[in-house]
């Protein structure tokens, strides 16, 4: 008789999905009860602070390569 066989392995399978059951309802029950969040508002500031230093970035870029692209003088052409 074989060790790995169907009926093992789905007495293992039930059993498994009933001990994970088991622990999340044991661990959720471990949480104390829910407050309100106090980190949302910080994270939308995070995500604003971002979005107006990659704006400020973007646009020093777009200033620098708009500079070169307008042919400003920089020396280093062919001369004719």
């Amino acid at each position: 008789m074989s060790v790995v066989n169907r009926r093992n392995a789905v007495l293992g399978w039930a059993t498994w999905k009933i001990a994970h059951n088991l622990a999340r309802r044991k661990a959720r029950q471990a949480l104390p009860a829910e407050r309100p969040s106090k980190k949302k508002p910080a994270i939308a500031a995070a995500g604003v602070a971002a979005l107006a230093g990659s704006l400020v970035f973007w646009r020093k870029a777009r200033r620098r390569t708009g500079a070169a692209e307008e042919g400003g003088g920089g020396g280093g052409g062919d001369a004719e």
